[in-house]
């Protein structure tokens, strides 16, 4: 099962695209949420709870230890894809205006 993310609006012009799954490596912001407005690549995807987590947003425990936080899939839009990947550059390709 894949992560369905948003796309930015430039995106959203350029592949004629509303959504993509998203995958690490991909930049990403946040919309929603105690960290709207940042953007990081997504360092891994946790496919059953639909969450990702971003590069640079952590959380400190009491321990003085740093967690990454996890970010539902529907509060985050992806504005650069990751395309090392030709698969996905062909899949990209196939609706790219």
């Amino acid at each position: 099962m894949k992560v369905m993310v948003h796309l930015s609006k430039e995106l959203r012009e350029q592949y004629g695209r509303r959504s993509f799954g998203v995958r690490a490596g991909d930049k990403v912001r946040v919309m929603v949420g105690q960290f709207k407005g940042m953007t990081g690549k997504v360092s891994r995807i946790d496919r059953e709870r639909e969450v990702v987590y971003v590069e640079g947003i952590e959380r400190e425990k009491s321990d003085g230890s740093k967690v990454p936080v996890p970010i539902h899939a529907s509060n985050v839009e992806i504005i650069e894809f990751d395309l090392t990947d030709s698969l996905r550059k062909k899949k990209l390709g196939k609706e790219e205006k």
